[in-house]
């Protein structure tokens, strides 16, 4: 069990150009199921300078426009204007329209004898962790960490501070005593910036006043005079986004789970349609953590799923509540098995995951692309739900 330690988790903007590549990536998604529930997508993007790459190969009835898709997520993120921008950037595309080869299901009307012979696609071992550190059973530095991100994002789209643009970066160090939060360590925050920059000192006032003030004035740990604060510690960034550093699709793979604070799969969890077992599967690996934590039975706890090509079960089911478990890990193994359904056709219906862009305004999977995947409370993900933390007990 951890005891005394510093852990540091960052969050990014939704104007990281990683961030960017997701977002385009998962509005690609968004369409394909809008038009077509039954849809099959993989989308990936990478953006440098002015230009942009889509590489996707689908199979669907829908009809999309992939550069208009890029163009209207990077207007709506805020790159409007001189430099990068929806209007002036380079769109290129390398896509691949497969045949109708699969059989079409719709989950919500499957037997379970059908749920169990669609089998996996692909093999994948996922993660899903949970702990009692946050109301959002999230570690406390990720969940800070995305609570800056989210601030900064709303002031400047309230316009509060003028000369910021759409790139940034958090990061928050969280000091742990005896395995739980004790105080903010220190805090980094990468701005970038219009040509109408501030001075640094009045850059500092600003982010400390608008930022970090508001964004963690409700927390229970806070911040005291040996709290480290650091403001573009290398300099200002001017423009930032793609003009400075590139962006690709699933590179953020921390950012957009546990902030490292627990292990996560190596695949990207964007621009894939929900029958990717490596992403579905992380959603309820997440499911089955958080109410293992929810119901006491343990303070941490981490599912670990392994999927084979072909068996629609998990040939491995692992727990590991790090010591903390009031029962023992194999107990809390048997009871997920019992209540939870790990098979892809079974979490697509639970989850109602072909359907959730039609139904979310604004798209589904676009709005997981940015500030997590998981331990969001802004959207009444279905993963996020503690309704079987008693069937647990």
């Amino acid at each position: 069990m951890k005891r005394d330690f510093i852990f540091i988790s960052e969050s990014v903007t939704e104007g990281h150009p990683d961030k960017l590549c997701d977002q385009i990536s998962d509005s690609i998604v968004d369409h394909f199921l809008q038009r077509d529930p039954f849809s099959r997508i993989r989308a990936e993007c990478a953006i440098f300078t002015n230009v942009v790459f889509i590489a996707a190969r689908f199979e669907s009835s829908a009809v999309v426009d992939f550069p208009n898709i890029a163009r209207q997520v990077i207007n709506q993120v805020g790159y409007t204007g001189n430099g990068f921008n929806a209007r002036s950037c380079s769109i290129l595309t390398s896509i691949k329209e497969l045949r109708h080869e699969h059989n079409y299901f719709d989950e919500k009307e499957l037997t379970e004898e059908e749920i169990e012979r669609i089998p996996a696609f692909d093999q994948a071992t996922v993660f899903g962790f949970a702990c009692n550190q946050t109301a959002s059973y999230m570690p406390m530095p990720i969940w800070l960490a995305h609570k800056l991100s989210r601030r900064l994002t709303s002031v400047r789209f309230q316009n509060i501070l003028s000369y910021l643009e759409p790139d940034g970066k958090t990061q928050v160090g969280v000091e742990y005593k005896n395995g739980r939060p004790h105080r903010i360590h220190s805090i980094t925050i990468i701005v970038s910036q219009s040509s109408e920059k501030p001075d640094p000192k009045r850059l500092r006032e600003d982010i400390i006043e608008y930022v970090i003030k508001p964004a963690l004035h409700d927390e229970d740990i806070k911040m005291d005079d040996r709290t480290s604060i650091f403001i573009n510690p290398e300099g200002p960034v001017i423009p930032g986004g793609p003009l400075v550093h590139s962006g690709l699709t699933g590179r953020k793979n921390a950012v957009d789970t546990y902030g490292e604070y627990a292990r996560h799969s190596g695949s990207a969890l964007s621009g894939k349609d929900p029958l990717r077992i490596d992403r579905v599967g992380a959603y309820a690996a997440r499911y089955a953590a958080k109410n293992i934590v929810a119901a006491g039975l343990a303070d941490e706890c981490e599912v670990q799923l392994s999927y084979s090509i072909g068996i629609s079960r998990p040939v491995s089911i692992q727990i590991e509540t790090f010591g903390t478990g009031k029962i023992p890990d194999e107990e809390i193994a048997r009871r997920i098995n019992i209540f939870f359904d790990f098979r892809p056709a079974g979490i697509i219906k639970q989850f109602n995951l072909r359907y959730m862009p039609s139904t979310i305004k604004g798209g589904f999977y676009r709005k997981l692309a940015s500030y997590g995947h998981v331990g969001r409370m802004d959207i009444g993900l279905p993963w996020e739900l503690t309704d079987k933390a008693e069937m647990l007990k």
